[in-house]
């Protein structure tokens, strides 16, 4: 029900999905008239909700006023009641990101050592791959060990779904020399090399904006400010692109019959650019699995969203989180651990 436009793009991607899927199964949370016409879908239940969390909605609102509403209770689909399996295995939003966040992290919470979901998603590379960049606007103010739970979680992220057992870690800053950023990146940067001394994490080391789109690592971390702003740059290019594409065919003969000497390579980039193709965004760290699809996805971008929600769900990401967070534990506790600095501080007070 959510997004920009609703039932109208959301139930033509759920009907694609299904037929490409045989072996998935859907359940379609809204209002009855709305999805009246999914009824009889194969593998597809339809589960009513008489309300609609608004993009516009405040937080409270969706929390605390809307208890019937087709966000809430598509995410409670995760949640196994009286010791029965969950009805679902993951849940797929277009919806008001900010509600999505608090409904998902109040009914699921968070996983043993994490504080913050974060917000992971895929930017395409040069090496014709892509880098998955967290957080991307979850959390606005990060401390140096949330960041080090998001490399934990980006970690776990790429080793379910690529199956790259061992990912290689970048912390975003303005340069990549150790002297560089603010104290937080600086105090981030020591707690992932005191991780990768001890083998829990695969840490390059700094990296730049630059190296997002070279591939010089499998996973970039940043704060949520930075990543969203990142995000929407990205898309703002690759809207311009497909853009100038289109004027160049309005032009003079000479720049038409050179676009159209130049329209397959132009294609091709445009494909790999297209942010339709990375749409659904994993809130990661929460104690089942919700994606993010944008809230202006069409019914291509949406179909994308469940496609990587299954993925997740057929390769148990969140065991592995689980998992990875174990294995991790020792790295997390020491980045929990007071520093000279605090502990002095605290013993002042």
């Amino acid at each position: 029900m959510g997004g920009d436009h609703g039932p109208s793009v959301t139930l033509p991607a759920c009907k694609a999905f299904l037929d490409i899927h045989p072996q998935a199964q859907l359940l379609l949370v809204g209002g009855a008239a709305a999805l009246q016409s999914a009824r009889d879908w194969p593998r597809c239940r339809i589960v009513e909700a008489s309300e609609v969390v608004t993009m516009d909605d405040p937080i409270e609102v969706a929390l605390r006023r809307k208890k019937n509403s087709s966000m809430r209770v598509a995410i409670t689909q995760l949640v196994g009641v009286d010791g029965a399996e969950p009805a679902a295995q993951a849940c797929v939003s277009a919806g008001n990101t900010g509600a999505l966040m608090a409904l998902a992290r109040y009914l699921l919470k968070t996983l043993d050592g994490i504080d913050r979901p974060a917000i992971a998603t895929l930017m395409p590379n040069r090496t014709n791959g892509y880098t998955t960049v967290l957080d991307l606007g979850a959390n606005v103010d990060c401390t140096a060990e949330h960041l080090l739970q998001f490399a934990v979680l980006g970690s776990a992220l790429v080793a379910a779904v690529d199956g790259n057992e061992d990912p290689s870690v970048g912390l975003l800053n303005i340069g990549e020399e150790a002297i560089k950023g603010s104290d937080t990146i600086k105090r981030a940067a020591e707690l992932m090399r005191a991780a990768a001394a001890d083998e829990r994490l695969n840490f390059h080391g700094n990296v730049e904006g630059n190296d997002i789109f070279k591939g010089t690592t499998d996973i970039v971390v940043c704060d949520g400010f930075v990543g969203n702003v990142l995000l929407k740059s990205a898309e703002g290019l690759a809207t311009m692109l497909s853009d100038f594409i289109r004027q160049e065919f309005t032009r003079s003969a000479f720049s038409k019959l050179a676009a159209l000497v130049a329209l397959p390579v132009l294609r091709r980039f445009k494909h790999r650019v297209d942010p339709r193709r990375y749409n659904g965004a994993a809130l990661l760290g929460l104690r089942g699995l919700v994606f993010k699809s944008h809230g202006s996805a069409d019914a291509f971008a949406f179909e994308q969203a469940l496609r990587r929600a299954y993925d997740a769900a057929r390769n148990r990401l969140t065991d592995r989180v689980r998992n990875r967070i174990a294995l991790s534990a020792d790295a997390l506790a020491l980045a929990d651990a007071p520093t000279e600095a605090t502990a002095g501080t605290a013993q002042a007070a």
